[in-house]
């Protein structure tokens, strides 16, 4: 999974299996995370260093667009899972892993 298919529509993310999506969550929010500190710094440093508004307002909009994307990912993943992860870790996802691989010995 890569960072750039959080882009698709929500027709085609719904198609994904579940794994997938949990690993796609796990970098979007990432991404957001890595934003907002970046704004952060950004409105920190805007005030020394005379950052444009410009530059302020595209990173705002990105936080914004992860932001989204994220609840998008996080409203089919409640719709399947019945909840969202709080965190989606490593050790969700080997969990999740084991449990398909024996729903697939099963069927």
């Amino acid at each position: 999974m890569y960072l750039e298919h959080c882009e698709l529509s929500f027709s085609e993310l719904e198609g994904f299996h579940t794994y997938d999506l949990l690993v796609l969550l796990r970098l979007v929010r990432k991404e957001r995370s890595d934003l907002f500190n970046q704004m952060r710094l950004i409105k920190k440093g805007a005030k020394e260093a005379q950052i444009d508004q410009e530059t302020i307002s595209f990173a705002e909009e990105q936080y914004l667009y992860y932001t989204k994307r994220a609840k998008v990912l996080e409203g089919i993943l409640i719709d399947r899972m019945g909840y969202k992860p709080k965190t989606i870790n490593d050790r969700l996802l080997l969990s999740i892993d084991q449990k398909i691989k024996e729903y697939e010995k099963k069927a």
